[in-house]
Order: C-alpha cells, then structure tokens, then sequence
C-alpha cells in the first residue's frame, strides 16, 4: 500500500506512503480517493489532514506514467484534488520536506495547509518541458498573486514556504519527532483541523486573482511578461505556455482556466521538446549506473584534496572541493604562478560577494580550506590528488612520477586531461589501478559536466569512489573509456571539422554559427573556437598531422594562427573583438584569407543551406556518437547526450545529439549522409556510416 489511514481524536490522517518523495503513481491517488471518501463517511470524523513524510510532503508525478495509460486511469491527479476540494469535511495538507509539481498542486487543492518552516514549494515542470498540468496555473496566483507565481511558474525553482505569504496558513518551525511519535507539523495540522472542523472551510478555485498589482494593468503585463519570457526561453515552448495558462487564470473562469491549462499541458506533453527534457531527466539519473560494478562497493574516503596547477582550470577545480568543505592543498612550480592562481580565485569569489549570492564570511570559510604550496612533499595525506598541468604527455610523466612518489598508499591519482591516453598516463605509476581521468570542463567552478575517464586496470572502487565524489561536488559524472578525446571532445573534432569544411566551400563563419545558434546551441562552432582559443585546436591538429595523417582538415583556421590570431585572447580570431567585449564582430580581414585560401586550393565558392550547415555538424557528432558506441567508449547513447547537453550547450529541448537523431530518424540520418559523402569536398569517408547507426537504420531502430 502507498497510502497509510487512521483516525485520531476525530481526524483522518491520509498518510502518503511511496518512497522516496512520495511520488502519486496510479496507487498513491487512488489511496487518496478512498481516504477521503472513507473519511467524509465516518460520523466520528470531523476534519482530514492529509501528509506524507519529514523528507516530503509529495514530490510530484511519476514520471514513468508520462505517456502511458495509467497516467490518464481513473483517478488522475486531476480526479485526485477534485475529490480533496469536494470534500465535505476540510482538508488540511501538512507539508514537510517538499511539495513539488503535481504534490504542490496536490496541496494547493487542499482547503488550508500547515507547513514546516523550510519546507520547498514549487512547480518544476517547466524544467521538463510543460506546465503544471493539475490547477497549479490557477490555483497559485489566486493564493500568491499573479507576479509572484509568474516568477515561480515560469523559472521552475522552488521557494522555502515561509517566503510565500498566502501559501499556508500555518507555518511550523519544526519536523521533530514529539513524545508521541508523531511529527510536530502533522500535530499542528491535526490541531488546526480540530479548531476549524466547524467552519465554512474555502475554496481557492472560488478566489478571483487581483489584478489591481499588475504594473500598467491587464494588458500591459502580460505584453510585458510574453517579451521577458521569450528573451529568456532561448526557443523553449513551454515557459511562454506557462504565460498563457497564468493568462487564462484572469481572462477566464475557474472552470473554463483549468481546461484551459489541460489542453496547454498535453500539447506540450505530445510535443518533442517535453519528450527530450524528460529523456535528459532519465539520462541524467542512469549515467551514474555502471554495468558490472558492485553498488555496494565500499568507497574510499576523500576527506581532502590536492590540485597540481593553479592556471585557470586548476583553480576552478580547488573551488568545487573547498565550495563543498573539503581542504585542498593547490601547488604550483613557482610562487608568481601560485599568487596568480591564488588571485584568480579570490576574484572569482569576490564576484559572487559583489553580486550577493555568496556571504563574505563564507568567502573567508572556503579560503580557509585552501592551503598553497611549492612542494610535492606536501600533498604526501591527501586522499586524491588530481593534475591540472599542460596539455602534454612529458609533463603529465614529470606530474605523476612525482606524486607516485609522495602519496600514500590508497590515495586516488586523477588526471584532467582533455584528449591523452590515461592508460599511458597510469603506466608512469607503480599504482595504475589508482588512476583515473577526471576531465572538467571550462569554467571549472561553472561547469556541470566531468567526464570520469576509466582506464583499463582502473580499480573499481576508485571508479565509484570518483562518481560519488563527482556528485558530492554537485558535478554530472559521465564515465568514459580511454580514447583520443574521450566522448565529448573525440566527437566535437568532427563537428569542427566539417563547420571548418564549410566555410572553405563558401559559407561566411557567422553563417554557419548563426545556423547552429539558430537550431538552440548555446553558441555557434566559431564563436566557441574564439572563446576557447585558436592556439588550442592548432596544437591538438599539429599533433593530429603527425599521428593521423589520413585525416583531412581544411587548414584556413592555420592560416589565422600563423598570423597571430587566437581568439578572444588576442582580440582578433574567426572574428575581432573590441577591448573589453566578448562581441564576435566579422573581420573583413578573414573574409580576405579565405577568398585567397580558396583560390590558392582552387574551390569555386558555393551556397551552403542552413539546413545543410545544421545537419552537417549535428550528424557528424552523431556518427562518431556511434562509434564511441561500438567500441563501448561510451556506455549508452543516453551518456552521450548527457555530456553534450551538460558540457557543449546542447540545446536541451531537442534532447542531445543521439535523441535528435532518434527523433528525426535514422534512416533519414543515413540518407542525408550518403549525399554529404558525394560532396569529395566533406571528407566522403568520414560519411560511412558507423556499422551501429547502418545497422539500427535498416531495422528502423533508435539508439536511445
């Protein structure tokens, strides 16, 4: 049973019972149904409370029912809070923990609600591509106001109830077990029951929304909201739905409003963008489930740190571990390199002070846990220590020769390389089986993507161990096996090939950005290339020139190095930024490069569609996705995807590279690369299909 029901001192208590956030499967709301009817039949019962648990009250939907019949089977959420405000007798929601999506309109359907102090409200389906689909549109601005409910509404994040005047009735300040047992926030509600049993109670669908707040009235706030909103969607559906459902709240009756807001919610449910933020919901959560590997396993302790390199990724990395409580001790090979990195961090914490979203007395506390030092001898206790040094194998030897030396026994080894064989890496240890690959992303101390790189004698508990801490970290861990570029990068070197392949055809850098900024990316292959640094695909393509010499590259981006142009470092790359700006303006000068590049290389200059631009780059990432496959560098399409919509700006409303292709359908994939081969301008080989993508195509097949 997910439902418990008892009767004390003349109160029902319906107790939600589905662990571990009480979610309202089909069970749970028939649970519901019955409680109350059984309730509304007893003589001796004069008021229901209606709980969950001290973690949560309900934290909404299964989503596994999402477009299943059980989702729709009588009752539904909306048959569930429909029964709850029919009620005869009054319904009170003690609400502990918190009280998202379909729980929060579960107890916004309630007649009054006694809270713990703390407890988080909010409806977060606009994170998953849809509005609240159960009144929450109605019901919330009619209790908080029309601005307030936008704002939660549409941005998804939860509040503490005590800052949500007109939320609850009662707020209680606190979830601690009483002499009988029974929490203090159900002894309140139960209380409150008591002494309203004998009123009227209300109903909130019966309240109209005040619209005198609303700056400039009716019409100018929602103008207003739709252009806020839009500026702020980035092509996302579902938050300017989310203004047309609080719309219909003030232009429509109750009644009329949650009609309203149904057929709002299952269109946007029918719709790709909700299918494709729900698959990242789900992928999100299976890439921490390794095949194989024991999840009892007992984990090594990580109770410090230590960071080899202060540049800017390494500094990034000390802040995660000290932004969590972990002591990091962060070396450097000369004291200017170690003030400098020290300065850095500082800066970036004074930053956040400046902004109000960090104390400074919390700034001081993280400080505190930062210890500099010149000397390997130091770091001889830490519990793992991770390299964050030149991208260059004889300095990663000289890095890990070192600390093989002075670690302890037991302590982890990680390397923060971006594309070097990890499994080379290890060999320079008398302890491979300690060695891992922790490769964060770009700022580090932003950044939610660290690929978890496993090499082939890493030990299994140092692979749980790191995933644990990844998440300890508030960092996505995604493992990878050990190849030239891992997942993420080994795939974008095509994406940037073929965006490079383009502009040598015909197309204008900007073109093809724009293409692919237009499609959802957070930014276009060129912008990223000047934001990164030229200099940094030149080393990797002069290292590829020698180990690949088979693969083709269209050097045009060489010529812009040679002359000194790395990007938004030096002022001048793919394009040229004022001082001070990170505005990508178009050089006449490049434009100049090119036109003489392809007369040098005899290319007669074409039109190249947008359409073309997309799928050319998009494809590329999706054909190389399935080679990584293949060969089990990457564990599931949906790991792929999660590393592109975490670390490469991945427009999340189409799911990822692999779901896009699934969605769009690879047979058409295939076809649209079979005619991307024939140009023999876009390296043709490249465009072989990998066997799995062939092979899923002809069975009409999916990756995810």
């Amino acid at each position: 049973m997910t439902t418990q029901y008892q009767v004390q001192n003349g109160v029902a208590i319906i107790t939600l019972d589905n662990p571990p956030v009480n979610g309202l499967g089909f069970s749970t709301r028939a649970g519901i149904v019955k409680g109350v009817g059984d309730a509304n039949a007893d003589a001796n019962v004069r008021a229901i409370v209606l709980t969950g648990s001290a973690r949560a009250f309900s934290g909404g939907a299964d989503i596994k029912e999402f477009n299943t019949p059980t989702a729709t089977a009588s009752p539904n959420l909306l048959d569930v809070i429909a029964t709850v405000e029919a009620s005869v007798k009054p319904v009170v929601a003690a609400i502990a923990g918190l009280a998202l999506g379909g729980g929060n309109e579960l107890a916004l359907g309630c007649h009054y609600r006694v809270a713990q102090k703390g407890a988080l409200i909010g409806l977060p389906e606009v994170k998953l591509g849809l509005i609240p689909g159960a009144g929450g549109t109605q019901r919330l601005p009619r209790l908080l106001g029309m601005q307030l409910a936008l704002e939660m509404i549409v941005s998804g994040d939860p509040r503490k109830v005590e800052t949500l005047q007109g939320f609850a009735d009662l707020v209680v300040e606190s979830a601690g077990a009483s002499n009988t047992g029974t929490s203090t926030v159900v002894e309140a509600a139960i209380q409150f029951a008591q002494d309203i049993s004998a009123t009227t109670h209300p109903r909130v669908s019966a309240q109209a929304v005040a619209t005198t707040s609303m700056p400039g009235g009716l019409e100018a706030f929602f103008a207003a909201a739709k252009i806020q909103v839009g500026k702020q969607a980035k092509g996302l559906k579902a938050p300017l739905a989310c203004v047309d459902a609080l719309e219909a709240a003030v232009r429509q009756d109750f009644a009329q409003g949650l009609k309203t807001e149904r057929q709002i919610f299952m269109t946007l449910l029918e719709g790709t963008e909700s299918k494709a933020m729900r698959h990242f919901f789900f992928a999100e959560r299976n890439a921490t489930k390794i095949p194989g590997l024991n999840d009892k396993l007992p984990l090594r302790p990580i109770k410090s740190a230590a960071v080899i390199g202060a540049g800017t990724m390494g500094g990034g990395i000390a802040m995660n571990f000290i932004n969590v409580g972990i002591p990091v001790l962060l070396l450097e090979t000369t004291q200017a390199a170690l003030d400098k990195g020290l300065a850095i961090i500082r800066k970036n914490y004074q930053a956040n002070v400046d902004k109000g979203s960090l104390k400074p007395e919390a700034m001081a506390q993280r400080l505190a846990l930062l210890t500099p030092t010149l000397h390997y001898s130091d770091l001889a206790q830490a519990d793992i220590a991770i390299e964050a040094v030149f991208e260059d194998m004889k300095v990663k030897q000289d890095v890990f020769s070192q600390l093989d030396a002075v670690m302890k026994p037991g302590a982890i080894l990680a390397t923060n390389t971006s594309t070097l064989d990890v499994d080379l890496i290890a060999s320079f240890t008398k302890r491979p089986q300690d060695v891992v690959g922790m490769h964060f992303f770009s700022p580090a101390n932003v950044m939610k993507l660290l690929e978890v790189v496993r090499g082939k004698i890493t030990a299994d508990d140092v692979l749980a161990t790191t995933m644990a801490l990844a998440k300890t970290i508030k960092k996505i861990g995604v493992v990878s096996g050990v190849c030239d570029g891992f997942i993420g990068n080994r795939m974008i070197e095509h994406y940037g090939r073929q965006a490079a392949f383009m502009v040598e055809e015909g197309a204008a850098p900007e073109q093809v950005d724009q293409a692919l900024e237009q499609f959802g990316m957070a930014m276009g292959p060129f912008r990223m290339s000047d934001l990164a640094g030229l200099d940094v695909g030149w080393y990797i393509r002069k290292r590829r020139y020698i180990e690949k010499p088979t693969m083709r590259y269209s050097k045009w981006l060489d010529v812009l190095c040679e002359k000194g142009r790395f990007g938004q470092k030096t002022q001048a790359g793919i394009y040229r930024y004022e001082a001070g700006s990170r505005t990508a303006i178009p050089d006449p000068i490049v434009t100049e490069v090119l036109a003489k590049y392809r007369t040098d290389a005899n290319i007669v200059p074409r039109q190249i569609s947008s359409q073309e631009m997309l799928e050319r780059c998009v494809f590329a990432l999706v054909n190389e996705g399935a080679r990584l496959l293949e060969e089990g560098i990457a564990l599931r399409a949906s790991d792929i995807d999660v590393v592109y919509l975490t670390g490469y700006g991945f427009p999340k409303g189409v799911g990822g590279p692999m779901f896009y292709a699934d969605t769009v359908g690879l047979a058409y994939v295939v076809k649209r690369m079979a005619e991307f081969a024939a140009n023999t301008q876009a390296d043709p080989d490249f465009w072989s299909p990998a066997p799995l993508l062939a092979r899923l195509a002809a069975q009409g097949g999916k990756f995810n």
